[in-house]
């Protein structure tokens, strides 16, 4: 737990927090541990967050990270060119970020009640054991709301970052991170610290 006790050195207004981000490591943890997917879902900057978690998520983030044994197997059997993946893939944690999509997006937004996107998505690809993190600098985006409901009729855990009094995803998420700001560009400004240090100790707890 190195990477929590220097972020929290760097950034002492989210002391408070530590045992907020050590609940939603444990949650993506043991998701990924027990071979299950996170998936994310946000608005506006906190839809980049999103794309941002998943890219630190899918690739190496602070060190090297060797192919799982499997996969290496089955690369071998491929010859040559499965030997060249080998030599220029990392390993990665299954990550989904719902904000992209933009053929589906846009379809069912044109289709469709657009706030219900989200919701759309976990419903199709989410299984039991998976993990939904949602960032909301009020926790209170309906659209999120909506696809955490789906997700806990589905099995699935929810964590949230958040921001302001937590809102309603404070109360529904499994475990929360809710830091000490109420502007959504300032909330912003600490969910980062946090997320990266939620990736960088699972890729050591991984790689």
């Amino acid at each position: 737990m190195d990477y929590l006790k220097r972020m929290l050195e760097r950034y002492p207004a989210l002391k408070g927090n530590e045992q907020e981000i050590l609940s939603v490591y444990e949650i993506v943890e043991a998701c990924f541990a027990n071979g299950h997917r996170l998936y994310l879902c946000g608005n506006g900057g906190s839809a980049a967050d999103c794309e941002h978690i998943a890219g630190e998520l899918l690739k190496s983030f602070k060190k090297c990270r060797p192919l799982s044994n499997d996969l290496m197997e089955g690369l071998k059997k491929q010859g040559e060119r499965g030997q060249v993946l080998i030599e220029n893939l990392q390993g990665g944690l299954p990550t989904v970020s719902l904000c992209g999509h933009t053929a589906f997006s846009t379809a069912f937004q044109n289709d469709c009640d657009p706030m219900f996107v989200f919701a759309q998505q976990v419903g199709a690809w989410g299984q039991a054991g998976d993990v939904l993190l949602t960032l909301s600098t009020s926790g209170n985006s309906k659209n999120c709301i909506y696809a955490a409901t789906v997700a806990k009729a589905k099995n699935m855990s929810v964590v949230a970052l958040l921001g302001g009094s937590g809102g309603e995803l404070k109360a529904f998420a499994d475990a929360s991170v809710v830091v000490p700001e109420k502007e959504t560009y300032k909330v912003q400004e600490l969910h980062l610290p946090v997320y990266h240090c939620l990736c960088a100790m699972l890729e050591e707890e991984f790689f």
